[in-house]
Order: C-alpha cells, then sequence, then structure tokens
C-alpha cells in the first residue's frame, strides 16, 4: 500500500499526537514546565502542566500558534525505547520530576523498558502510538484551561491542565465550532439565570441552590417518575444520608471510592456521606428473608448523594458534588433476571421519548482491569444477561471495555440531543456481589435460603444532570408538565389588570398554572419579558378581552393568535 493510499490515523492516535504537540509547544513557552501527562479523551485531549506562573485565556493563543508552527514543519514522531534506569536517569537530569514519578512506578510493576517519542527537538515519556508526522494533524484547535492535581490527588501538587480538539479534517473541525456556538447559546447555566430557575454559590461549591421556579420543574420531574415507577410496581424507600464507615468497608465502596466520598467523624467512629444508595438499601433488604413469590421486589430511592469532584471538572448542573438520583434497586431470582432487564430497558426509553430523546444508543461497559470485586465467573454471567436482555429487543449496542462499576457491568444510555451531542444518563447494573457481601437472602421453593441477583437502575441518573440536558436540548422550552408557568396574562394598560387577576382566579381554580404581568411596562415590553422567559402561552386582556370574555392568545412558535373562551383555554393548557 502507498503513502497516498496509507488509511487516515483513527481520532485517539490524532488527538493523543495533538498533546504531544502541546507540550512541545508549552516547553517553548515555558522551558522550565514539568510535564504530567496527556491523553486523549472523548472529544479531544489535554495535557497537564506544572507551571510557573499561572496562564491566562489569552496564552492559549499564543500556545496554539507555537503547535501550528510545529505543525506545519512536517516533524517526524519518532520512537526509541531505553532500558528503564537510563531513562530514569535523562528525566531526573531534565528535571522532568513528574515522569520521573511514573518511571518508578512502572519498574516497581517491573518494566525493563520505556519508550520515548522524538518531535523535533522535543522528547517525551510515552507509550503512544502517535501519527506518523505533524502534518497529518490538519485539524487543532486549544479550548480552555482548568486546575487539576497530579494524579487526582488533592493532596498532591495542583497543576494546570490545558483542553485542545483534534479532528481528520478542517470541515469535521468547523462543524464542530459550529455546534459549540450553538451550544453557547443553549448553555444550561446561562438560561437557569434567565428563567430564575438555580444559583450557585461559593458557600457551596458544587451545589444548585433551586428558585422557586426551578423547585418546581425539580418537583415535577420527581412527581412524574415516581407515578411511572408505581405503574410498575416499584416501592419508595429512604434511607440515611450519613453512615459509618463499617458500612462502606463492607459494601467495597472504602477501597473503591473512598477519593470520591467525603468523611467525619464524631464519638470516635468514622462515618461517610453516601455518595449511593445501594448500601443502605441492602440493610433494608436485609431485615428479613422474603419468599420467592415476592420477587422481583423494587425498591425505589431517590436519595440526595455527594460525591467529592474536583473544583477544575464541576460545571453548572452537568457536574456536581450534591445530587438526587432516580435510583432503585430491584431484587430478583436469577431466573427473572434477563426479564427484568428487559423491563428496565423498555422503562428507560419510554421516559426519554416522553421527554423528547428520539435518538438514543446503548453500550455495555465490561468488568474494569483493576478496581473490580467478585469472581470472573460472577462477571461473565452478569455480561450474558445484559446481552441476552438486548438481543430480546433486538437492539444495537456498543461496548466500553473496562467502564463497568467495580461491582458489575452495566448498560449505559446515551441520548442524543436537538445539536448532536451525546449524553449519557441512566444505566442498568448487574450486581451479584452486594448480596453476597450483605448475606442478603429470599426463601426459595424448596424451603432453603438463596441469594437473589440485585440490579442498580437509574433511568434519569442525577435529576441535576438530566435538567441540564433538558434545557440544552429544548434552548429552554420545557415541556408543559415541567413549566412553572404555563400561561402569563398580560393586560393592555393597568386599567385592565382587574380584569385580568380575575381570570387568573378562575384558571388557578381550574389547576392551571398562570401568573400576571403587574409591571408597568408597555405592551410590546411585556409580551418580550414573557418570551425571554419562555412562557408557553402569553394571554391579552385589553377592553375588548374584558368585555366579551374571549381571551387572545399568542402560543410560543406561532406567529397566529387565537381568539378563546375561557372554557377552550382551560381544555388547551390542562
Amino acid at each position: 500500500m502507498s503513502k497516498k493510499d496509507s488509511p487516515a490515523p483513527d481520532l485517539e492516535t490524532l488527538r493523543h499526537s495533538a498533546s504531544h504537540v502541546l507540550a512541545a509547544a508549552v516547553m517553548e513557552m515555558f522551558p522550565d514546565a514539568k510535564l504530567g501527562i496527556g491523553p486523549a479523551i472523548e472529544g479531544g485531549f489535554y495535557y497537564d502542566f506544572m507551571l510557573p506562573r499561572t496562564l491566562i485565556p489569552e496564552d492559549l493563543v499564543l500556545i496554539e500558534k507555537k503547535m501550528q508552527h510545529l505543525i506545519k514543519q512536517n516533524l517526524k514522531f519518532e520512537k526509541y525505547e531505553e532500558p528503564i534506569d537510563q531513562a530514569e536517569e535523562f528525566l531526573k537530569k531534565t528535571e522532568q520530576i513528574l515522569k520521573v514519578e511514573l518511571v518508578a512506578d512502572l519498574k516497581k510493576e517491573g518494566e525493563q523498558k520505556v519508550s520515548f517519542y522524538k518531535t523535533g527537538d522535543f522528547v517525551d515519556l510515552c507509550r503512544g502510538p502517535h501519527v506518523e508526522s505533524t502534518k497529518e494533524l490538519k485539524a487543532v484547535k486549544l479550548t480552555h484551561i482548568s486546575g487539576s492535581y497530579w494524579r487526582g490527588d488533592s493532596d498532591r501538587v495542583q497543576l494546570q491542565r490545558i483542553y485542545g480538539v483534534a479532528f481528520a479534517s478542517k470541515e469535521e473541525l468547523a462543524k464542530w465550532e459550529e455546534q459549540m456556538r450553538e451550544a453557547a447559546k443553549r448553555d444550561h447555566r446561562e438560561l437557569g439565570k434567565k428563567l430564575d430557575l438555580f444559583s450557585f454559590h461559593p458557600e457551596a461549591p458544587g451545589a444548585a441552590f433551586w428558585h422557586p421556579r426551578g423547585k418546581f420543574v425539580y418537583d415535577a420531574l420527581l412527581d412524574f417518575i415516581k407515578q411511572e415507577n408505581e405503574k410498575r410496581g416499584y416501592q419508595e424507600i429512604g434511607t440515611p444520608i450519613v453512615l459509618s464507615s463499617d458500612l462502606w468497608h463492607q459494601s467495597g465502596h472504602y477501597e473503591n471510592f473512598k477519593e470520591n466520598m467525603y468523611f467525619t467523624e464524631f464519638e470516635e467512629r468514622e462515618f461517610a456521606v453516601k455518595p449511593m444508595n445501594c448500601p443502605g438499601g441492602c440493610l433494608l433488604f436485609a431485615e428479613r428473608a422474603p419468599s420467592y413469590r415476592e420477587l422481583p421486589i423494587k425498591n425505589a430511592e431517590f436519595g440526595i448523594v455527594h460525591r467529592l469532584e474536583l473544583s477544575g471538572v464541576l460545571h453548572g448542573l452537568l457536574r456536581v458534588r450534591e445530587f438526587r438520583q432516580d435510583d432503585a434497586h430491584v431484587y430478583c431470582t436469577p431466573e427473572q433476571l434477563e426479564d427484568e432487564i428487559v423491563k428496565i430497558i423498555e422503562y428507560t426509553t419510554d421516559v426519554y421519548k416522553h421527554f423528547g430523546f428520539d435518538d438514543y444508543e446503548l453500550f455495555l461497559a465490561t468488568r474494569p482491569p483493576k478496581k473490580a470485586i467478585g469472581s470472573e465467573e460472577v462477571w461473565e454471567r452478569s455480561t450474558k444477561a445484559l446481552e441476552n436482555a438486548m438481543k430480546k429487543l433486538k437492539l444495537k449496542w456498543g461496548v466500553k471495555e473496562g467502564e463497568g462499576a467495580f461491582y458489575g457491568p452495566k448498560i449505559e444510555f446515551n441520548v442524543k440531543d436537538a445539536i448532536g451531542r451525546n449524553w449519557q444518563l441512566g444505566t442498568c447494573q448487574i450486581d451479584f456481589n452486594l448480596p453476597e457481601r450483605f448475606d442478603l437472602n429470599y426463601i426459595a421453593p424448596d424451603g432453603a435460603k438463596h441469594r437473589p441477583v440485585m440490579i442498580h437502575r437509574a433511568i434519569i441518573g442525577s435529576f441535576e444532570r438530566f435538567l441540564a440536558v433538558l434545557i440544552e436540548h429544548t434552548s429552554g422550552d420545557l415541556p408543559l408538565d415541567l413549566q412553572p408557568e404555563v400561561a402569563r396574562i398580560v393586560p393592555v394598560a393597568g386599567e385592565f389588570l382587574e380584569a385580568a387577576e380575575k381570570f387568573a382566579r378562575e384558571l388557578k381554580a381550574k389547576k392551571v398554572r398562570i401568573g400576571v404581568d403587574r409591571s408597568a411596562d408597555s405592551l410590546s415590553k411585556k409580551i418580550r419579558n414573557g418570551e425571554l422567559m419562555k412562557i408557553p402561552f402569553l394571554i391579552i386582556v385589553g377592553e375588548k378581552e374584558a368585555k366579551s370574555g374571549k381571551l387572545t392568545v399568542r402560543e410560543r412558535g406561532k406567529k397566529e393568535q387565537q381568539s378563546l373562551a375561557l372554557t377552550e383555554l382551560t381544555k388547551k393548557l390542562s
């Protein structure tokens, strides 16, 4: 095969190569910089640096120019290997202290050699792979800067992370840039302010403050899920927020999830603020061993959980430290397992369609290579059950190797929003391990105790994250059942306010969520304010309406106005 006919590099290799060039450019700008790591990630790449000063947004422009200069030189990515002792000496000599630590760890693991990549004058410890030369990096752009900690440990040195994107062509980059412009218009953080839904305050970083309008939206979503749960045989439970660390040792979270948990001590005991609802639910189930005739038992819990996220990754409602989940745990017999998975998949996709997410994908996340509890046999059984359920529904799915939970494999549900972005929301996870750890039992037909299988499932996942995605998907034009103000009455002038209030009382009596614009603004400004607040229906009340009782109605997204009697309007808004 000639070079002309050679296939284009895969995106991961392309993006990893771009991160290598980013590091080279930063070293030109800051010769004393200490290099961290620079992986490809979904949608782009990043590189972590220890730098002599804090970066500012203007630095990105300069660094990107240096990157483009290096790319134009058509520099080769040349790989070579060194014995690990020589590699360590070289990195010590060049004072790359973070890389020295990485090599020391590889030494402990028994590695004899490590690889480097040379690009022009720049050399970096790296496993690769990379593209052949920098000319293959046709569409690269730096996006933003954030803070990070070395190796994700908040007790270690704080670094600066530079993010970027890379695509195979300039056309793909242009398409991404257009998507980002549209995304900026839909940013849920800005819409949350404009629609008076929520705010954030430094006194509680990573936790939302819900305004009255936002609390209505939040509670309406909660009520909807509760009603859907009830239709499908779920019962609701509640467990404490703070539980002894003994519980988290028993569940395995202490060993596998500790870095994401909050701890406190009193009366010489350590406690943790729960990051998940499942261990508390296991204690509740263990109160008694139900008969097989009672299974499946479906316990739903809308528990508030807390996870210790680094400040650099917090992002509006999408990445928070405090959130509520629509958790449920289904306890069933092994024979019931596949049918229950099928029901959960159908339930999940029904909810997504209800909220206008018609395009979604399923992924099977398999056993993590390091943090995983339970035998390989149990993992294989669990994974097979998920596969069989998807086959029964004749679904297609992708595979996320090694991305399962530490206690079991899972199905992840990714929805595509109105501008083509993918969001991971719900999950369905199989767990043979927690029933074993908590000695959960049911009484089988033979009269003996048997282990149930536990299914962890979340339909919308985090309420906060789901609402962020929904707000951006709809540009804030939320569906009627989540609207805090379905309609607003707009009096033409102050003299018609009394008539407006009368109509509002009548509509409220019919359970219509109605507001009245009592401001002294002009009619055009009142209408404009209502449109900015995304009110679905604006009802004009002037002299004609006050006398006739027929109201002029402007419906969101429609140019034509309607004249409706109160009874007709009530039906339309209910």
